[in-house]
């Protein structure tokens, strides 16, 4: 196992079949850098175009059509002491009638933060208004993350789909392990979009857009059935990411997927899989901004242990 240190030069725009950046084996960790949004890096620099340039792909040598790969996202540390977003909510995300209210101007509709990377804040960069001074805690996470997409398709960073993408999902931060179908030889794994900070939904389009440094350790699966969908683990829930418009195919995804996953790690059946769900399950929405939205649905691991272990407390 090794620890490769990437410094990239070329960014995509597309999760496709794209020359791999670097190759690494089974079990090795990767630490490179991601640049905002807008493509510009930790130096001020415009380096890459819009929307959402990625690092990578980075080649798994020995992973197949088939297989799983494993991604344990091990820190995202925005690496610069500014970031931006939108100052208003999307006007897909509230009724009709209330768009001409919120006097929404796309070509003035920016919010910029003073980010501090040590003491772990962003400081909303305004000096007057009921918010001048809002200071809130960071969570930094991945926007995009994923692996090429099947029959040799290239799909653009504004969207997700089985491949994973630009989810936008708040519990793709340190210490998640994420679960990929495999569709090409290599996986071809790219990450890229980080937030300082991001609310539920993406409801403005944006989080706290700002450049990172990013660790990740990756693993490969063999001999297991093929998932649809992808899968995470952050240490207290698992949890399945479905991908699509509208919302309640996106949920049908994610729903279907984790009803696999208990099927294949608890022995259930269908019906037990479900009952199980039925009362512990949450959902959570990872946006509804992009192309196709994004629906988390989330088990409690210690549901699952009580299963496992036969109810030993009634």
């Amino acid at each position: 196992m090794a620890t490769h240190h990437f410094d990239p030069s070329t960014f995509f725009t597309t999760f496709g079949p794209h020359e791999p950046v670097l190759e690494i084996e089974e079990g090795d960790t990767v630490v490179t850098r991601t640049v905002d949004a807008s493509g510009v890096d930790s130096e001020g620099r415009k380096v890459a175009p819009r929307p959402n340039p990625l690092t990578g792909p980075f080649r798994v040598a020995g992973a197949e059509p088939g297989d799983r790969l494993i991604v344990t996202i091990e820190s995202v540390r925005p690496d610069r002491g500014h970031g931006f977003g939108r100052a208003s909510l999307a006007p897909n995300v509230v009724d009709p009638e209330f768009v001409p209210e919120m006097g929404y101007d796309p070509r003035n509709d920016g919010a910029s933060w003073r980010v501090d990377t040590e003491g772990g804040t962003a400081t909303l960069d305004r000096d007057d208004g009921p918010l001048a001074g809002l200071t809130l805690r960071l969570a930094p996470m991945l926007g995009c993350i994923g692996v090429a997409p099947d029959g040799g398709e290239a799909i653009s960073t504004a969207t997700s789909g089985p491949h994973g993408g630009n989810m936008d999902v708040r519990r793709l931060g340190a210490g998640a392990a994420v679960t990929f179908p495999v569709f090409v030889p290599g996986a071809s794994l790219f990450v890229g979009d980080a937030h300082a900070l991001q609310g539920d939904g993406e409801v403005s389009g944006t989080g706290i857009e700002i450049s990172a440094e990013v660790r990740l350790a990756v693993r490969v699966e063999k001999g297991r059935p093929p998932i649809g969908w992808p899968r995470g683990d952050d240490g207290t829930d698992l949890f399945t990411m479905g991908n699509a418009r509208p919302l309640d195919q996106a949920t049908q995804h994610a729903t279907t997927e984790m009803v696999r996953w208990l099927m294949e790690e608890l022995g259930l059946g269908a019906a037990d899989a479900g009952l199980l769900m039925s009362q512990t399950v949450r959902y959570e929405i990872g946006n509804v901004f992009d192309p196709a939205y994004t629906v988390v649905c989330r088990m409690p691991k210690s549901v699952l242990e009580a299963v496992r272990s036969g109810f030993p407390n009634g």
